[in-house]
Parts: C-alpha cells; structure tokens; sequence
C-alpha cells in the first residue's frame, strides 16, 4: 500500500504515504503549519532513490486528513504519528521535522518513539522547541502579540494570510536579490488551504506556546539540528542553539543567509547532509 489512511483512538481518519522496500530503514518526515506531507516531495523522492523506505503524514486537520474539530495540540500530534508509525511497524526510522513538525518529532520521540524503541536517530529543521512565545522564564522568545496577529489574519482573511506568508518571510522570498518560485509560493498556498482553519487556528496555539523544554532533555538518541540565520520565522538563537544545548546527543549546522523553507529552496544543499546523518 502507497499510501491509506489509519484511525486514532479519538476517531480522526490520518492519511499517510508509504514508499519504496518495506524492509528498508525508514526516514520518517513531519511536516510544518500549515502544510501537508506534500511539502516533502523533493526529501521523499531523494530518499526513495537511495534506497530508503520513506514515510510522511497529514497532521490531523491538514491536508488529507480529517479536520478534527478538537486536538489540535502537540500531544496529539505527537501521538498521531506514533499511531502511523505503530500501523506501519516501524523500527530503527529516523524522524525527520519542520518548524511545528520538529516540535511533534520532539515530543514524539521523547514520549513514544524512544520509550518504544522504534526511533535509531532523529533531525529538527528549523524547528519551534524549545519554546517560542515570549514569556517571564522565556525573555528572547516572540511577543505573544506576533502570534495574536497571525490569528487574526487567519480569521479575517485565511487565504490572504496564506499568501502573504509563502511569498513573503517563509522562503525569503522579502530578501533583496531573492530568486523567487511563483510554483513554489503556489504550492504552499495551496496545501495550507487543503486544511481546516480550525485546526490551522489552534495550531498556532501549539506552535507557540507549547514549552518542550522537558522532551528535548529526555532523548538520548542522536539528533541533528539544522536551520538558516535568516530564518524570518523561528528565530535561530531561541531555536536550534538552544535545541544543541538541552539535547543531550545533538549536531548543530547553521545555514548562513538559508530562510525557513530551506528545505525547499536549497534542497541540494540540505538533501546530502540529511543522508550523511542518517548514514553515519
């Protein structure tokens, strides 16, 4: 099977894919807010022709899957995917995470995967752990006003917002001299309006004020953790130089000048160094 759908146990239908040898390693991809596993095509084909076993999923109420009216927070997120990954019997995988994704691959590595034995290593990209509101215990995060105005574009006009964010601070594409895709700023407009602005409304919710200080300090696999210094939307000094501290078995890489989406928009320069971590 290529691709199907799993059930939780609250009842939301998961939709995932399932490609290549099904005695491979598999690499697992979580993908951001508000995407689709759609959003790792250009990962999954690269992996799928090293020879790998590659998996992703809808979150619930994004993309395929279905729009749960409730769960819309990185608990079910995470036990979301460790439902796929116990559907598909997958062991010795490496989780792979963007932005809201590495939030659930923290979670679900540290609450399940790692727990279960299932998880040999994992990788956060741009990721939001370890906490990205600002708060009394978190002076460097992000206003909570930054994320009440992301909720209000949402709510006032979804689409726009959608727009404005892809073609705009997620690739870059704002920098003078960027080199901007219309195809690229298309196709995520287009998975984020696949999804439930519901769950899209609750999700920055999760996003931003999830503290997930305490899973990072509980896994003990190897971790590689990635992101741009010209990261617009997850800024890289509250995000992944604290991720490499609180890990307890982390490789940190800054990108200089990458922007958030960078797995997109400089694919053949973060496509090897994936492989070199999963095959060391």
């Amino acid at each position: 099977m290529s691709s199907g759908f799993i059930k939780t146990e609250d009842g939301v239908d998961i939709f995932y894919k399932d490609w290549g040898p099904k005695d491979a390693q598999p690499i697992v991809f979580h993908h951001g807010w508000p995407l689709s596993s759609d959003d790792w095509d250009t990962q999954m084909l690269f992996f799928l022709a090293e020879g790998y076993r590659v998996v992703a999923h809808d979150r619930r109420g994004h993309g395929r899957s279905s729009q749960a009216e409730t769960g819309n927070d990185m608990d079910h997120y995470a036990a979301d995917a460790s439902a796929v990954a116990e559907h598909l019997d997958l062991t010795n995988a490496v989780h792979i995470g963007h932005s809201t994704g590495g939030g659930e691959v923290a979670r679900y590595v540290a609450q399940f995967g790692q727990p279960q034995g299932r998880v040999a290593k994992a990788v956060l990209v741009s990721a939001v752990p370890p906490l990205m509101v600002k708060t009394d215990a978190n002076p460097g995060g992000t206003p909570i006003a930054v994320f009440d105005g992301f909720r209000k574009a949402l709510a006032e006009n979804r689409a726009q917002f959608f727009l404005d964010v892809a073609s705009g601070p997620f690739y870059g594409f704002n920098r003078p001299n960027a080199v901007v895709s219309d195809g690229v700023i298309r196709n995520w407009w287009r998975q984020g309006m696949m999804g439930s602005a519901l769950a899209h409304y609750d999700g920055i919710k999760a996003f931003s004020e999830t503290d997930q200080t305490a899973d990072l300090e509980a896994i003990t696999v190897p971790m590689l953790v990635l992101q741009g210094d010209d990261d617009q939307i997850v800024p890289y000094e509250d995000a992944s130089l604290v991720q490499a501290k609180l890990l307890k078995n982390a490789t940190l890489k800054i990108y200089k000048g990458f922007p958030h989406g960078m797995l997109t928009t400089h694919a053949e320069v973060l496509n090897p160094d994936l492989l070199a971590f999963v095959k060391s």
